[in-house]
């Protein structure tokens, strides 16, 4: 499954790489977010209540930077466990370029879950995943101060 968007943050480029650095404005931005540590220089260990519509598992998961490019861009790998119900992992590129004084967010990710998890069917995942990256970008802003725009498709920002 893929999802992703666009948004513009009311905030410098340099502001927005922080706050999507710190474990205090992650946890206030991840619905359903209980603990989220790092646990080394490009990784971290989180604990998760995931809404899947009819179920509503705790997900302990790892998540590690790789081809991290300071205040422009890296590429957000994760796993999480959900017990008996299986197991989802994804990944996500994320990319901050300025626009004026504010700051152009692409967010572009995929993932996939197993066990039965999948038994729910793949509609009520994805909703239940652009719904979370959608809440988190609402957070997110709210979290650090700055408001934060989705752009839809053909929006020239």
């Amino acid at each position: 499954m893929e999802f992703g968007g666009r948004y513009l943050v009311a905030a410098p480029r340099i502001e927005v790489w922080a706050a999507l650095n710190d474990t205090g404005v992650l946890k206030d931005a991840i619905p359903g977010c209980d603990r989220i540590v790092w646990t080394g220089t490009d990784a971290l260990e989180l604990d998760i209540k995931v809404n899947l519509g009819v179920v509503h598992p705790v997900f302990k998961g790892d998540l590690w930077l790789t081809d991290i490019v300071p205040a422009e861009s890296y590429r957000l790998a994760g796993k999480g466990r959900g017990g008996l119900l299986g197991l989802a992992e994804g990944s996500a590129d994320i990319v901050l370029t300025d626009a004026g004084t504010a700051t152009h967010l692409v967010f572009t990710a995929n993932g996939g879950a197993s066990g039965r998890i999948m038994n729910l069917g793949k509609a009520i995942i994805g909703n239940s995943a652009q719904k979370v990256i959608d809440g988190f970008f609402e957070r997110f802003g709210e979290a650090m101060g700055a408001k934060v725009t989705p752009l839809k498709d053909g929006d020239s920002q």
